[in-house]
């Protein structure tokens, strides 16, 4: 249908009236694309009669020319839709392609197929002179602003297609920075999976932890662990790691934590304890080639020896008191498989004695993994036990030796480890 060029109207303020822009912060990549305003704008014209359209020349806000382009049919506009196209108008009396529902009275079907069709385009519904209430229809189902046909002129049109730009990625900004804020609610539920509140009412022992996940993966990570007391004072403290990233990976390691909260509190230890678990692992991850190593202690009520047992996971540091304190690894050489491995496998538990006072430190391997320089060589156990050695020398104790280790792991690497940390520190004073 032809667009004639008529006289000047205003656009009336309650239909159409100022993106509120400054009500929403934007992205970092909402606010490069206000940015790239700065070049000139491009418009696709769908309507049927294109030989007959008479669109203003149009001009953006600095007095260049924008483009137009014109479609016949959405099959046409399908084609001409490229990257660098702002903003479409769309003649709202075009008949919808296959659409059986102009047939069932809605007369928005052809504006529902451009917006499935171009999602993150602006559009401009035409619409016949008058006809407001259409108009209006068309902005709640996802218009960014209507114009009435018969009443366009160059001045109004730029503005309007300026303004429906704007909008367009005002509110894309705003949804971006909403998907946003539901992660993050997301991630902290599951984070305080990850990071459970020990239950050791009632035992000598202080306990300390920190978690750092990889960067790249923001809150989640796959790395978790617990402590709790029993009834007849023995001290379960376990750590764990889920092969691979990502919010799969946390929530299995949420459901291990949880399992093994649950099955220690009803008396499995050792071999039994880790057997059970590994079928839960089985039953519950989404990938057969999903494991997941594991180091449990289990602490004796005088607090003088503890029960280890490893599944494929590195050997916890065990600090003893003295002028200069010098940790050292507990016994690993009956390290067992990782759960989800070896179906059938068992994990001897081995007898290990702490004395009177004493500091234990179980982690996950990426507290060793991280490099010394970048593109240095791994700081492994051994470069591990130096730093714990000098940062134990210079006082540090409890949340503030996590700290330190943590922090410098990560300064050793140059950058953001790539793997999650998790540090669990126990620690028994006479």
């Amino acid at each position: 249908m032809p667009v004639p060029v008529p006289r000047q109207r205003a656009v009336p303020a309650a239909e159409c009236g100022p993106a509120q822009v400054s009500a929403v912060a934007l992205t970092d990549e909402a606010q490069r694309d206000t940015a790239a305003l700065g070049a000139a704008l491009t418009v696709l014209l769908v309507e049927d009669d294109p030989s007959g359209a008479l669109v203003p020349e149009l001009k953006d806000s600095a007095g260049r020319p924008i483009r137009v382009r014109t479609a016949r049919n959405l099959t046409e506009a399908g084609r001409l839709l490229t990257p660098d196209v702002h903003c479409i108008l769309l003649d709202l009396a075009l008949p919808a392609a296959g659409c059986a529902d102009t047939e069932d009275g809605d007369e928005l079907a052809v504006l529902r197929q451009v917006l499935e069709l171009a999602p993150r385009h602006a559009v401009i519904a035409l619409t016949a002179s008058g006809d407001a209430e259409r108009g209006a229809e068309a902005v709640r189902v996802g218009a960014q602003d209507y114009l009435f046909r018969d009443e366009l002129d160059s001045r109004l049109l730029s503005r309007a297609i300026r303004y429906a730009v704007e909008r367009k990625r005002s509110d894309t900004a705003e949804r971006r920075l909403a998907e946003g804020r539901l992660r993050a609610q997301e991630n902290r539920r599951l984070e305080r999976g990850l990071l459970p509140t020990p239950l050791l009412e009632g035992a000598a022992l202080r306990f300390a932890a920190r978690y750092r996940p990889g960067r790249s993966r923001a809150l989640l990570g796959g790395d978790f662990y617990d402590a709790v007391r029993t009834p007849d004072g023995t001290v379960h403290a376990m750590i764990g790691d889920v092969c691979g990233h990502g919010p799969d990976e946390a929530a299995l390691g949420v459901e291990l934590r949880i399992a093994w909260r649950a099955l220690t509190l009803a008396g499995l230890c050792g071999d039994e304890l880790l057997g059970t678990l590994q079928e839960v692992l089985e039953h519950e991850r989404s990938d057969e080639e999903i494991f997941a190593t594991l180091c449990t202690v289990d602490i004796a009520p005088d607090g003088r020896r503890a029960g280890l047992c490893l599944a494929g996971h590195p050997a916890p540091l065990l600090i003893r008191p003295g002028a200069t304190p010098v940790p050292r690894l507990l016994p690993f050489d009956n390290n067992g498989p990782a759960l989800g491995l070896l179906p059938g496998a068992r994990w001897p538990r081995t007898q290990v004695e702490l004395g009177a006072e004493w500091s234990l430190m179980l982690y996950t391997d990426g507290l060793i993994e991280g490099r010394t320089s970048p593109g240095g060589p791994r700081l492994g156990q051994d470069g591990m036990l130096d730093m714990i050695h000098r940062q134990l020398s210079e006082g540090l104790r409890g949340e503030e030796l996590l700290r330190a280790a943590v922090s410098e792991v990560r300064h050793l690497n140059g950058d953001e480890l790539t793997d999650d940390v998790a540090v669990v520190l126990l620690d028994r004073v006479a």
